[in-house]
């Protein structure tokens, strides 16, 4: 954990929220989608809703046009609009600061109360998204067959000083650098505790590009092209 927080002292969430209830509506948005793809649609609605009342101002059928471009945006803009009257009803418009409280809310799991918790509140919660999930189990850091699991053993390997910000490293980690594809094994910085077959390979392949650079060292030779063969001629082929 200390190599992935000398990469970044001070993250921060790539979504775009100035107040509680932003950070909760944008997180909202964002499962199955993009953070860039999110932050383009809240650009243009919290200029014009960023309160409950105001979102519920606005309805369903007005919410819709700010949030069609993301994936699944029919059903959460139904949970946004029925999290919002439960916030006014409930928590007099305030975003709630326990987990339990926040998992009541139409459309918030585990993972986004962990989120707002953590990023809105600075409580070491851990939310195991995909690239948390698959950083934990490729390296073998904190191997599980959920994220619930995941989570569990993550608060109990997470040193207590990187518990508030371990979120965001893995995260982070994970979404640039050990991705779900081609990961970046050459620059990773805790290289040397990862085990995954990937990094072997990769590293591998690294190091034998490396040596064909080195000066003074053989080229290497070109593979000979086949001669092109024509078919054997038969004296009896007919069509000759």
């Amino acid at each position: 954990m200390a190599a992935l927080a000398a990469l970044n002292p001070n993250p921060k969430s790539e979504l775009n929220y100035s107040t509680p209830f932003e950070l909760l509506v944008a997180v909202m948005l964002s499962a199955q989608a993009t953070d860039k793809g999110v932050n383009l649609a809240t650009a243009k609605l919290f200029p014009v809703a960023n309160t409950p009342q105001k979102i519920l101002d606005l309805g369903l059928d007005g919410l819709i046009p700010y949030v069609q471009t993301i994936n699944l945006y029919r059903t959460k803009a139904q949970h946004l609009i029925e999290a919002c009257r439960i916030l006014i009803d409930r928590f007099h418009g305030e975003v709630p600061r326990t987990r339990d409280e926040l998992v009541s809310l139409p459309g918030v799991g585990r993972k986004t109360a962990n989120v707002v918790m953590n990023v809105a509140f600075g409580e070491p919660a851990i939310a195991v998204d995909t690239h948390i999930f698959r950083v934990c189990n490729r390296t073998g850091f904190a191997p599980g067959k959920t994220p619930a699991e995941v989570e569990e053993k993550l608060l109990k390997v997470v040193p207590k000083d990187y518990l508030l910000n371990a979120h965001h490293w893995l995260l982070l980690f994970g979404r640039y650098i050990c991705k779900a594809r081609n990961p970046e094994c050459v620059r990773c910085p805790v290289a040397e505790y990862c085990s995954a077959p990937e990094k072997t390979e990769a590293l591998a392949k690294a190091a034998e590009e490396a040596a064909d650079l080195k000066p003074g060292s053989p080229a290497k030779k070109p593979r000979a092209k086949k001669k092109p063969t024509l078919p054997e001629v038969k004296s009896n082929d007919r069509s000759v």
